[in-house]
C-alpha cells in the first residue's frame, strides 16, 4: 500500500462559490487561511448556497494579497471587492445559528444580486476566534469555525472516489457516473489510501500540523450539482443512500478540528496518529 500524502488543497473564499487550488495553505484554528471567510445572504439574513442557487457553481472568488476577492461569473463584469472596515455588523442566519457578519461595500451585494437574479448582500466574517464557536454536540470548548457548514475543514480520500464511482456504475443512475472530486467541495484530498480508511481515523497530522478528525460528514443536494454546468442529477446521492446510509446520513468524507497551527503542502505525508479501533 502505498504511503498516504496530500493529494490536493482547495480554498473556497466565498461559500457556495468554486475553489481555488494552491500548492500550499496556512492552518488557522478555524480552517484553512481564507477559506469561507464570505458568504452572500438573502434579504432575512439566511445564507445562499448552491442548494437554493445551483449557479453559484460557476462563480469564481480569487483571493488577492490585501485580503480582498475578485469576482467573476458568467455575464458579469469581473469586480474587486476590499476587506469592509467594521462600521456595524448584520446578522448571517445558517442552519438557525445566528452569526455576526460584516457587510460588504454595495456594490458587491448588487453584483450578485444581478448574477442570481434577487435581493442579496455579501459579507464578510471579519473575526472567527469570536465570532463563530463551533455548534455541534462533536465540537469541544474553545474550538471555532470559518463560515464552512459545520466545521473547519472537510477530508476526502481519492481511493474512497474510486469506490463510489464503482458503486454508480453498477447502479440505475449509471450513466451519471464518474463523479469528480469537486462535486464533495473537499478542503483536502489524500491520496494513497484503501477505500473508506478515512473511517476509523480519530487524529492525524498532514505534514507536521495535526487535526482531530470530529465525525463523518452526510451529504446534501449540493453534491448532485455539476459543477461546471450547474445541472443537477441523481447522483451520488442515490447510491449513497444505498451503500453509505449511517442514520439519517449519507456519508462521504471527514470533518477536521486544527489542533496545532502550521503550513500544509501538496506531497505532505499523511500520518494517522490515531485510530478509532486503538
Amino acid at each position: 500500500m502505498p504511503i498516504p500524502v496530500l493529494h490536493s488543497i482547495h480554498v473556497h473564499p466565498v461559500k457556495a462559490l468554486q475553489a481555488q487550488t494552491p500548492q500550499k495553505a496556512l492552518v488557522e484554528p478555524w480552517g484553512l487561511a481564507g477559506d469561507r471567510r464570505w458568504a452572500i445572504i438573502d434579504e432575512a439574513g439566511r445564507v445562499v448556497t448552491q442548494r437554493e442557487q445551483p449557479c453559484l457553481a460557476l462563480a469564481t472568488a480569487e483571493l488577492l494579497s490585501c485580503g480582498g476577492i475578485r469576482l467573476s461569473a458568467p455575464g458579469l463584469e469581473p469586480l474587486g471587492v476590499a476587506v469592509p472596515e467594521e462600521a456595524g455588523t448584520r446578522t448571517a442566519i445558517w442552519a438557525g445559528e445566528k452569526i455576526e457578519t460584516v457587510p460588504a461595500g454595495p456594490e458587491a451585494s448588487e453584483w450578485f444580486s444581478a448574477y442570481l437574479g434577487a435581493d442579496v448582500s455579501l459579507v464578510h466574517l471579519d473575526d472567527p476566534a469570536t465570532r463563530r464557536p463551533l455548534d455541534d454536540p462533536n465540537g469541544r470548548p474553545g474550538e471555532t469555525v470559518s463560515l464552512a457548514d459545520a466545521y473547519p475543514l472537510l477530508l476526502t480520500t481519492l481511493a474512497s472516489l474510486d469506490a463510489l464511482n464503482s458503486l454508480i456504475a453498477q447502479g440505475d443512475h449509471h450513466d451519471e457516473g464518474p463523479l469528480p472530486m469537486s462535486r464533495f467541495r473537499p478542503n483536502v484530498v489524500v491520496s494513497g489510501t484503501a477505500p473508506w480508511a478515512e473511517d476509523d481515523w480519530r487524529r492525524i497530522a498532514i505534514g507536521d500540523v495535526v487535526f482531530r478528525v470530529a465525525k463523518m460528514c452526510g451529504r446534501c443536494v449540493v453534491t448532485t450539482t455539476d459543477q461546471t454546468t450547474a445541472q443537477r442529477g441523481k447522483e451520488p446521492l442515490r447510491t449513497l443512500g444505498r451503500h453509505r446510509r449511517f442514520g439519517h446520513r449519507l456519508a462521504f468524507g471527514q470533518y477536521l478540528v486544527p489542533q496545532t497551527p502550521g503550513t500544509i503542502r501538496i506531497g505532505d505525508p499523511v500520518t494517522v496518529l490515531e485510530s478509532r479501533a486503538g
